[in-house]
């Protein structure tokens, strides 16, 4: 039988959203948790801070998380949902249940890949993948370093992997210069200045925009890359390339309990609260909007959670100044529609169950291709091919089914066995 734990308030995530929630909830002298499947808080932003914090900001909120004696549950995935406000998480000793009263989902947003001939190559990685191993020991001294794809992320990516001691050849930005240049002249100063930071640190490394990566080439592994400025191809050596073309919101969990999505992102009213009651959602998942949005948001979700409604709205301007930031930003790095022209027909789309786009393009819709080519039904669960097609093909994904993740079978079994003995009603949240 799982173990059984409950809590006043589980946070799912912990990331800064979620550390920014758990600790407001928490000073209203509740029970919280944060429930992670890393071994250590901080998310993609703060990943390794707990050792050696190198920002004020993590080591304040970090303080504050001991301080509050909130507990963390490392390694820690949920995958299912067990009757009424209780989850199901895999770890690595076995499964758990974890209930709740109420629930914060700050389950972040992971990369967009898009396929291009020879994107499955070895050192072919994300932008944050690669920097999440450079964080962790990865040896990239003297490599040299393709940063490509969109966003002001790549600047902070290509600054880190210069630090560590690679060469970064280029930083290819897709988004066109006249689109940049409006953006950049109504940057904060806050923002203003951390970008002229980063251009300094890359100082001699070419930034060129309306330029993106055409083909990964190489034997065994990646050697060079062509890429594409205007008219202009032409291919360089590289040992690594790291692309990454916006962030997609984790709104897995959310859309298995219930919560309505708009436009892809979880639907969430003045204090984060989703169309679930008792679940609110904090961060990425509501939309992209970085470190500082995140952060106010988790606040806000934390001291809703808590009851503390005037709090709330002490956070609501400068919450709303950050969307308005983060929609300017929407807007300057749109992704231009010839990058839909990258994938060639043989061009595999789903990694995970060998899928072209030549046999995908055979099927009106998700579901269709689902049922016939088992795309989207690897271990990744979509999470891969499915943003790529979405903005490929303009397809949809129609439904979510537990696990959520991918999980060991025992896991399951064990699952099974305690939703069998519970004695509530098995509907969702939605339904209590």
């Amino acid at each position: 039988m799982p173990d059984r734990r409950r809590f006043d308030v589980l946070v799912v995530g912990g990331g800064p959203a979620g550390i920014a929630a758990a600790c407001c909830a928490a000073k209203a002298g509740l029970r919280v948790a944060i429930a992670d499947d890393n071994p250590a808080l901080g998310g993609q932003i703060w990943r390794g801070e707990h050792l050696y914090p190198s920002t004020h900001e993590f080591a304040h909120w970090y303080r504050r998380l001991r301080e509050l004696s909130v507990e963390h549950l490392p390694g820690t995935r949920i995958f299912a949902q067990a009757g009424v406000r209780t989850l199901v998480a895999e770890t690595d000793s076995g499964v758990c249940q974890l209930g709740f009263e109420k629930l914060i989902l700050a389950t972040g947003a992971r990369e967009r890949f898009l396929p291009s001939p020879g994107w499955t190559l070895p050192n072919v990685m994300g932008a944050g993948g690669l920097q999440a191993l450079a964080k962790s020991g990865l040896d990239v001294r003297a490599r040299k370093v393709i940063v490509a794809g969109t966003g002001p992320l790549l600047l902070a990516v290509a600054a880190h992997f210069k630090q560590y001691g690679a060469e970064i050849l280029l930083v290819a930005e897709q988004a066109p210069r006249h689109r940049l240049l409006p953006f950049a002249l109504r940057l904060p100063p806050s923002k203003l200045k951390e970008a002229l930071s980063l251009r300094r640190a890359l100082a001699g490394v070419p930034y060129l925009t309306s330029c993106w990566p055409l083909a990964a080439d190489g034997e065994n592994k990646l050697e060079r890359v062509t890429l594409r400025r205007g008219a202009r191809t032409w291919s360089l050596p590289c040992d690594y390339l790291a692309c990454g073309f916006h962030l997609v919101p984790n709104t897995e969990l959310a859309t298995l309990l219930g919560c309505a999505l708009d436009d892809g992102k979880v639907r969430v009213d003045d204090f984060q609260q989703t169309t679930i009651p008792a679940v609110y959602c904090a961060g990425e998942p509501t939309g992209i909007g970085g470190l500082e949005l995140s952060v106010v948001e988790g606040q806000i979700a934390g001291f809703a959670a808590a009851g503390r409604l005037d709090s709330t709205r002490r956070l609501f301007k400068k919450r709303n100044g950050l969307r308005c930031f983060a929609a300017r930003l929407e807007r300057a790095f749109a992704l231009r529609p010839e990058l839909k022209h990258l994938p060639q027909p043989e061009t595999l789309v789903c990694r995970c169950e060998d899928v072209s786009l030549s046999r995908l393009r055979e099927h009106p819709s998700w579901r269709a291709a689902k049922l016939l080519t088992r795309c989207g039904m690897g271990p990744c669960q979509g999470r891969i091919c499915g943003p790529a097609l979405e903005f490929i093909l303009g397809w949809q994904p129609e439904s979510v089914r537990p696990p959520v993740f991918p999980v060991r079978v025992e896991s399951l079994m064990a699952a099974a066995a305690g939703a069998m003995s519970e004695t509530s009603s098995p509907n969702p949240v939605s339904r209590s």
